[in-house]
């Protein structure tokens, strides 16, 4: 049996990545890791669908039993993704996706190299800016904080395997779908998402410039 690909996704919130990730995976057999967080769940959020919810000192305790393939501080909160079930299904041939911050990515990747990183933009920050305004699920301070936090992650995407942009939502999920079904094909479209094409760089510095 061959193992399971491990596809790592990361976007700024407010990019639309839990859209393009439930349309792209609903017709496949895939594994979709639930994180664990300390932050309380928003309005909507089920327990074991969105999150695990737990306390700090059950996330202290985890990290000291080894109890995770990566974990960060993200705007207060501890994130961290549990190792024994992905670990699990990519034994037994199931692909899996984690939704994870870039920090907390590339810790995967250091530990998976085999690992396919995908990251998804916005088409501005100030777009990005406009999108969290109108969620209304945060205040002005906690918006201003995460459009900051965002500069930053959209500069790290330079290092990730592939990007695309989620300025159509349409589109973006059929660039999404090329990726995770031709990446491995040096003939396929897929092979236009990488960051070390030059359109890509371009894109991105474009992004942070607006």
């Amino acid at each position: 049996m061959s193992k399971g690909r491990l596809f790592i996704v990361s976007a700024p919130s407010g990019c639309g990545k839990g859209t393009i990730l439930a349309e792209v995976f609903k017709d496949r057999k895939v594994y979709y890791s639930v994180s664990c967080t300390t932050r309380g769940p928003r309005e909507g959020e089920k327990e074991g669908v969105n999150y695990h919810y737990i306390t700090e000192k059950q996330f202290s305790q985890m990290i000291e039993e080894n109890g995770f393939l990566e974990y960060a501080q993200f705007s207060g909160n501890y994130y961290g993704t549990p190792k024994k079930a992905v670990m699990e299904k990519l034994e037994q041939g199931i692909d899996t996706v984690l939704e994870i911050e870039t920090n907390g990515a590339f810790q995967v990747k250091e530990k998976i190299p085999e690992a396919v990183m995908i990251f998804i933009l916005p088409p501005s920050i100030s777009e990005l800016e406009r999108r969290l305004r109108k969620r209304g699920t945060e205040d002005e301070a906690t918006i201003a904080k995460r459009v900051s936090e965002a500069e930053g992650e959209i500069k790290r995407s330079f290092e990730y395997d592939y990007v695309i942009m989620n300025d159509d939502l349409d589109p973006a999920i059929a660039d999404f779908k090329e990726i995770i079904d031709n990446y491995a094909d040096p003939d396929a479209r897929a092979q236009g998402f990488k960051t070390k094409n030059e359109q890509v760089k371009k894109m991105i510095e474009e992004v942070l410039e607006k």
